[in-house]
């Protein structure tokens, strides 16, 4: 290489380039990593160099190099590519790559609009030099690459449009801490801060994609999942739309029940006119989804509701696939088709459904979550009623239609309303559960609103978190990452803005909260265990008994405290009613696993208590937060041991947790036979997770005859998920076979963007 080089500096100035200040940064983050080579990337780093190069470019060429090299060989390398990003991150945010003091940041930063001013007001400089004491700045150094492109593309507090960066990890994790424990006591407050700090940054609790974002900047809306009801009504449409665009441009994915909305045809005004059916409206949601952008990434993201026996339903099922023109399709929204046992029934009978327009059929639509026995009583009145407009078609061509446009679009999903209601922590009588978000894991009473500001209305919110399973040696060590979790998140609830009132009543009166968990994959190969075999049934019972306890034991323990919300008496808990006792009986077939906590005495202390939250837990997705804490997403299994993700930033290549000793252990996702193991777990971890599920079904066209998977297969899955209770299925996934270029141990994965920006993407 030419030393007669130079670089351009900041200023315009031009220096001679100085290799050996290259080689000391490079060797530095080298260190105490197996198989990498600093020659190797300084080789590929000086072919990219040129005469005059700005140093800005010196640095993303390093750290290009380095990323570039991380192999199943040496998967090291996405450490040292991390350390290198870190480097360079600390140079563009403070000049240098020293921090500074916490104290003399943060006033900088509210100075600039960049901080939340109330940080200065509730802190003392005192209280902030002793939180600067609990950092530990060399936590950056755990990050992978994979995590801090994340970090810098989405987390940290920045200007979008100059790409000027303001903050590094640490101060995020120790100011979202002080944020969400500032109301606390002060002379409790500061413990709660260190140990909420040191379970973040230390990766055993993680935080959602709005709460890492957007806590201790002056933005004030965190929950990642809204869910909003419409009526049938001209009034509650626009109200929908309205609140629809409220939420997304706070970055919130949105669940829209619309199944009420009555069909085309149905006579409006006594008769006076003919109405335009579902499609307008479903269209007129749509481009209240993406009015507004997220961060100015993308437009939002929702998932509308309709029940399978709406008189629309076979046009409705189509809405989203390729097929058609525009005017009857509605693209860029996803599905969820409600379906419940009757449904289940005339299927496996070989019999029919009959369809109905919701406003031809008195207390048919209500009853569908309240009441199953009264649902099935007037479905068979009206079916048997000749003055009633009805279609009929046979159970198994609907179904076939519904698991054909999942099949092809991935994004039809599923809600089995009668568990969702009966196995729930709300009494359906009061708080019926009629729909979910975009994830099919928040499960919460709604009301519609029939203006903007109605009182009446209720919006559901949730707020989610998760645990780290890889991250924990004993179960036992649960129980204070619970306790730390709930508190955080419930603090959370009064620290946040409500742009609308029944959003804010809602939050306020049931302070819902769902905590779910990351790593399951790398918690079963470190356990020996697999998905596919039923090996891991019994460490599942064990795990999720014990996360719902503990979860549970905290919110009684803050109940205490602070009181039980509101709307306590709403819940099943009020009654003494527990998942445990709730469950389908169908999972004590696969699994006798008994149960080892002590749930009697809880029994007792929330009856005489109550909880300060109505509900405690929801499994997500976690598609990007999961790449922050270098953990494999949610419950899913890795499609490889490195994964390729396609970024705005580029791909992005990450390493299952642990590969050195764990590489043989994981099981990945297309190397499974079939769903029947995934499908028991995910049952087993209904059982005691009060909301629901993001469970996915994944199909390996290769393995069948033909190359099609057969409609068979696809209804004994959905029939087995209906019959171990699950509430909720999220994502179709087809393996394609062309991201397979290296046989399984690397695959290619698009970013999940179906939560809107990120929003339910913990």
């Amino acid at each position: 290489m030419n030393s007669n080089m130079t670089v351009t500096k900041r200023s315009g100035e031009r220096e001679p380039i100085d290799l050996d200040k290259i080689h000391r940064v490079i060797t530095w983050a080298a260190k105490g990593l197996k198989n990498v080579s600093v020659s190797e990337v300084e080789l590929r780093s000086h072919l990219q160099f040129f005469d005059g190069i700005p140093t800005e470019a010196i640095h993303e060429t390093i750290i290009k190099a380095a990323a570039d090299l991380i192999s199943p060989e040496s998967p090291d390398y996405q450490f040292l590519a991390a350390r290198l990003a870190v480097f360079h991150l600390r140079k563009r945010a403070f000049g240098q790559f020293e921090p500074p003091k916490l104290y003399d940041h943060v006033t900088k930063l509210v100075d600039i609009g960049k901080y939340d001013k109330h940080i200065l007001a509730d802190y003392s400089r005192e209280e902030l030099d002793i939180l600067d004491t609990y950092i530990d700045h060399w936590r950056d150094m755990n990050f992978s690459y994979a995590a801090v492109k994340q970090l810098e593309g989405k987390y940290l507090v920045q200007n979008r449009v100059s790409h000027e960066i303001y903050e590094s990890a640490q101060f995020l994790y120790i100011l979202v801490a002080a944020c969400l424990f500032a109301r606390y006591p002060k002379e409790i407050r500061l413990k709660y801060i260190k140990d909420f700090y040191d379970a973040t940054s230390l990766f055993k609790i993680s935080l959602p994609t709005p709460i890492m974002a957007g806590v201790r900047t002056p933005t004030r809306q965190f929950s990642s999942c809204v869910l909003i009801e419409c009526d049938d009504s001209l009034d509650s449409i626009n109200a929908t739309a309205s609140s629809i665009v409220k939420y997304v441009s706070q970055r919130a994915g949105i669940g829209i029940n619309a199944g009420r909305i009555r069909a085309l045809g149905s006579p409006i005004r006594g008769g006076e006119a003919f109405h335009t059916g579902c499609l307008p409206f479903y269209k007129y949601f749509q481009t209240a989804v993406k009015s507004c952008s997220q961060g100015g990434v993308r437009g939002g993201a929702a998932t509308l509701f309709y029940p399978l026996w709406h008189l629309e339903v076979e046009s409705l099922l189509v809405l989203k696939n390729n097929r058609g023109v525009d005017d009857n399709r509605v693209r860029h929204l996803d599905y969820g088709v409600q379906l419940n046992k009757l449904m289940y029934q005339r299927l496996i009978k070989g019999e029919y459904i009959s369809l109905f327009s919701p406003s031809d059929v008195p207390g048919l639509y209500d009853a569908f979550f309240e009441d199953q026995v009264e649902f099935e009583r007037l479905y068979l009145q009206y079916e048997q009623d000749s003055s009633v407009r009805k279609k009929q078609i046979k159970a198994v061509e609907l179904f076939s239609l519904m698991m054909q446009e999942r099949a092809s679009t991935g994004r039809i999903y599923i809600q089995n309303v009668d568990h969702c209601n009966t196995h729930s922590p709300f009494d359906s009588k009061v708080a019926p559960i009629k729909q979910s978000n975009l994830c099919l894991e928040i499960a919460l009473p709604t009301k519609p609103l029939n203006n903007i500001n109605d009182p009446d209305g209720e919006i559901a919110l949730c707020t989610l978190s998760a645990l780290n399973l890889g991250a924990i040696q004993d179960l036992s060590e649960l129980e204070p990452l619970a306790d730390l979790a709930v508190r955080a998140l419930d603090n959370l609830l009064d620290y946040q803005d409500y742009p609308i009132k029944a959003a804010q009543t809602s939050s306020m009166n049931r302070r819902t909260l769902g905590i779910g968990v990351i790593n399951f994959a790398n918690y079963l190969a470190k356990n020996g265990k697999k998905y596919s075999d039923g090996s891991a049934n019994n460490l599942t019972h064990k795990t999720f008994e014990a996360i719902q306890f503990y979860l549970l034991k905290a919110s009684m323990n803050l109940a205490k405290e602070q009181g039980a919300c509101p709307l306590f008496h709403e819940t099943t808990y009020s009654k003494g009613i527990l998942p445990i006792d709730t469950y389908k009986r169908d999972l004590d077939k696969i699994c006798d696993e008994p149960l080892h906590m002590d749930w009697e005495s809880l029994r007792s202390d929330i009856k005489q208590y109550g909880l300060r939250n109505s509900t405690l837990s929801a499994l997500m997705p976690s598609e990007t937060s999961s790449q922050i804490s270098n953990a494999t997403n949610g419950i899913e299994p890795p499609r490889g041991l490195i994964s390729v993700k396609a970024s705005k930033d580029g791909q992005l290549k990450q390493v299952v947790p642990d590969f050195d000793v764990l590489k043989d252990k994981y099981e990945l996702l297309w190397n499974m036979p079939n769903n029947d193991g995934y499908i028991q777990l995910v049952g087993l971890m209904q059982k005691f997770i009060d909301q629901a599920i993001s469970a996915n079904t994944n199909y390996d066209p290769s393995r069948f005859e033909g190359g099609r998977v057969p409609m068979q297969t696809l209804l004994k899955d959905l029939l087995s998920v209906y019959k171990l209770g699950i509430k909720t299925l999220y994502y179709h996934n087809t393996r394609d076979g062309a991201s397979d270029q290296f046989d399984d141990i690397i695959a290619v994965e698009e970013e999940d963007d179906g939560c809107g920006g990120g929003a339910c993407k913990i």
